[in-house]
């Protein structure tokens, strides 16, 4: 079973077929004058200063990434249907080129989904690459482009924030690693400050531009590694946005299922949650961003995207760490059903059992 949003790259349809600039084109429904754009509705707690440019970004080795960018960059200036169409093309492009990531991504739907049939998996796996692909359009312009997003936004559960700031209690908020990472901490912003955890990127010319796209969108931008900050937002009574959803093995975690399947899981949002002044602990709740429009968007429609926000996880956290790494990933994967090809299954999430690295992909 298929939901009706989702492309299918193996029956590809009519209008699929002809980019989109050799179509008629119709105008996006007008936006009402007055209307504040995402840049002025944006919320921060601060505004971040870039990290510095270095010479070494100009190597040969870097002048991959530097041509990927110059042939993107400009791309974000078409309209939003144009990127879709583009995104969808990059998806199964990628797709069919990244063997190794296909492979790992057939292998977790396979872990996750074994009630599906192997055809129906196929397509599942190929449609998360479609909406990777139409994630890096989405991506770029949270980062240079915002204002195409105004108007393109629905929330539900804010009152579980807005309860707990008014209590002056700072949020740990739980994501996890959806195709629209970056824009729906754009979108999120829209409603409430958020400051945001992150991992250093291992290329340092990629660190830089990941980093410095997302001093648009987050008030801070907290190194995993940088325990004063993350102290001193949560003292601040900030929002923090922090994504528990990947394998970074047992020194810091426990095994808990997660689909069914026994994955080492970290534990930091428990520590997080220990932070902070005991009168006012930090609340704890997860986030799900979804776009709900087709990715094959029709002429004359912006895109829509809804977020979640789950109310607070009571009694959390508690004395048995396994039961809290539980209870974490039951809420994500309850949020990440609601449409699994939006979550990205290519990394590999199993990668670790109880002893240790698995060969579960090789």
């Amino acid at each position: 079973m298929k939901a009706p949003e989702q492309f299918d790259p193996s029956k590809p349809s009519a209008n699929s077929s002809v980019p989109p600039s050799m179509k008629q084109s119709a105008k996006s429904p007008a936006i009402p004058a007055g209307t504040p754009t995402i840049t002025q509705n944006h919320k921060r707690t601060a505004q971040a200063d870039n990290k510095p440019f270095q010479w070494q970004f100009l190597l040969p080795k870097n002048w991959g990434i530097w041509l990927l960018f110059l042939i993107m960059l400009p791309m974000i200036y078409l309209p939003l249907r144009w990127q879709f169409w583009l995104g969808r093309k990059l998806g199964i492009l990628i797709y069919k080129a990244a063997g190794s990531r296909r492979r790992d991504t057939l292998i977790n739907l396979k872990l996750a989904f074994p009630e599906k049939p192997e055809a129906e998996r196929e397509l599942m796996a190929k449609q998360v690459f479609v909406n990777q692909g139409i994630g890096v359009f989405e991506t770029l312009c949270a980062w240079f482009r915002p204002n195409i997003f105004t108007r393109t936004v629905s929330i539900s559960g804010l009152q579980h924030i807005v309860n707990a700031q008014n209590e002056q209690r700072p949020v740990i908020l739980l994501g996890a690693h959806y195709t629209m990472l970056d824009l729906g901490g754009l979108l999120c912003a829209q409603f409430f400050p958020v400051d945001c955890m992150y991992r250093t990127q291992n290329n340092p010319l990629l660190d830089w531009f990941i980093y410095n796209g997302r001093t648009n969108i987050f008030g801070k931008q907290i190194s995993s590694r940088d325990m004063r900050s993350l102290v001193t937002s949560i003292k601040a009574g900030h929002v923090i946005w922090y994504s528990p959803d990947q394998d970074y093995g047992l020194k810091q975690g426990v095994m808990a299922p997660f689909f069914g399947v026994p994955a080492a899981t970290i534990t930091a949002s428990r520590r997080m949650a220990k932070l902070g002044s005991k009168a006012q602990p930090p609340a704890v709740m997860a986030l799900h961003t979804y776009r709900q429009t087709p990715d094959n968007l029709p002429r004359g429609k912006r895109p829509h995207y809804h977020l979640t926000i789950t109310p607070e996880l009571d009694n959390y956290p508690s004395k048995d760490e396994v039961a809290d790494a539980t209870r974490v990933n039951e809420v994500l994967e309850g949020l990440i059903r609601i449409d699994p090809t939006q979550w990205m299954w290519f990394h590999r999430r199993f990668k670790h059992g109880p002893n240790g690295r698995t060969d579960i992909y090789k």
